[in-house]
């Protein structure tokens, strides 16, 4: 069956502006019956509502499931609540995710909703999962590049001859985290997060990165994995093979759209 996309486009007050996402309905999606689960699929830096539709099979393998999936954008300035002020966080959980459940017919509760991503996108999955258990019932990551909040200087300075290469400069880092120690870092910081009793469920998680990815960006990977299940979480992961790009994450998007599947229709049992 085919997905269609459509493309709303709606005020943010809590940005101050109007923003734009892509919905990817899936082929027999119907207002009557079962509702639907909704995964919230986040880019990674510099992307926008686009980046998954080019990039990816996405459309192709949301036909034949029962999952909506809703691809926000924040550009470069990350899905948190940033230094700057910029409440991305704050939209997604209290703007973009009601209004989805009010304009679809989506299973409306932690159990049918899912948050994943790539990159920038996958670790602000991980944050937005740690942090709202209560609205998202699972997390699916795909090379997260979870220890920006404690990121100093440029790891990646050796790679900025490369045109293509796209991961953030100290000045457009420290535009979205401020200075080192900043309550912005403190806030975000993975083991911090990880460490802590939020009060509400931990969501199943997924985590995948590549064999050939950057190797700080495959030890946080694990580091984030350990930590997660020294903390008593049950943690899915994967290597796979391929490098921090859209290929690898093409190859990897069957077995997290599979997880998430799973994981949000298994507990439909749930009371809402």
């Amino acid at each position: 069956m085919t997905a269609r996309v459509l493309t709303l486009r709606r005020p943010s007050r809590l940005l101050g502006r109007d923003k734009g996402v892509n919905v990817v309905l899936p082929g027999d999606y119907s207002e009557d019956g079962p509702p639907h689960p909704v995964l919230y699929l986040l880019h990674g830096y510099g992307g926008s509502k686009e980046t998954w539709l080019v990039n990816t099979r996405l459309v192709d393998l949301v036909g034949d499931s029962r999952t909506i999936v809703v691809l926000p954008q924040s550009g470069r300035r990350w899905f948190v609540n940033d230094h700057a002020g910029l409440r991305y966080e704050d939209h997604l959980v209290h703007e973009l995710v009601p209004e989805i459940d009010a304009r679809f017919h989506t299973r409306a509760h932690r159990s049918g909703r899912a948050v994943g991503g790539f990159s920038m996108g996958g670790a602000a999955a991980l944050f937005l999962g740690l942090r709202h258990g209560d609205t998202f019932g699972a997390v699916a990551s795909h090379a997260g590049a979870f220890e920006a909040p404690l990121r100093t200087g440029d790891p990646y300075a050796a790679f900025r001859s490369d045109p293509a290469f796209a991961m953030p400069t100290v000045e457009s880092h420290e535009r979205v985290w401020g200075p080192p120690g900043s309550e912005t870092r403190r806030r975000y910081d993975p083991y911090r997060l990880i460490g802590q009793d939020s009060g509400t469920p931990t969501p199943a998680l997924y985590l995948d990165v590549g064999t050939e990815d950057h190797d700080r960006m495959r030890a946080m990977n694990r580091r984030v994995r350990d930590a997660l299940r020294e903390r008593g979480h049950e943690v899915t992961y994967h290597e796979r093979p391929g490098g921090h790009d859209w290929r690898f994450v093409d190859g990897a998007l069957p077995a997290s759209l599979e997880f998430v599947a799973r994981h949000t229709e298994e507990r439909t049992h749930e009371r809402i």
